[in-house]
């Protein structure tokens, strides 16, 4: 189980798409604690998510230590998961309303930031943290 989490590949590419997910995500879950009433528990209460206190604590920090583990490229496929998971429900709760009050093009426009970080934790699940990363020099002193 150990070896399908942080195998990896040769890719020197990937740290480009770990630099952009980890960044992101790093500094969001810091601004949920900066701007607890702007972006954290109020923005969950804004939008009528239940335990609006405990969930901006929660999503942040889970956005803090995945986007670290993402951008040391440690475990980067086991990171991505939760990002994954955060980046759907952001999606279904936020960009839902406005996909029904002002259409298709509103809401890919509003949500460009989301696909992106959507689709870059998705691709790393599925390559890995690539050459420069943590994970692979733990497979190298495996070997």
């Amino acid at each position: 189980m150990k070896n399908k989490i942080i195998n990896t590949d040769n890719s020197k590419t990937t740290i480009l798409i770990r630099l952009m997910v980890g960044t992101v995500f790093l500094s969001e879950g810091i601004q949920k604690f900066l701007f607890a009433d702007k972006l954290g528990a109020g923005r969950f209460e804004k939008i009528g998510l239940p335990l609006p206190e405990f969930l901006g604590g929660f999503v942040g920090s889970f956005e803090i230590v995945c986007g670290i583990l993402i951008l040391i490229g440690l475990m980067t496929r086991l990171a991505s998961v939760p990002l994954i998971i955060i980046m759907l429900v952001a999606m279904g709760t936020t960009k839902s309303e406005i996909l029904a009050d002002k259409g298709f093009w509103e809401m890919m426009h509003e949500s460009r930031t989301d696909w992106a970080m959507l689709l870059g934790s998705i691709f790393l699940l599925i390559k890995g943290s690539g050459c420069w990363s943590v994970d692979k020099t733990f497979k190298k002193n495996e070997a």
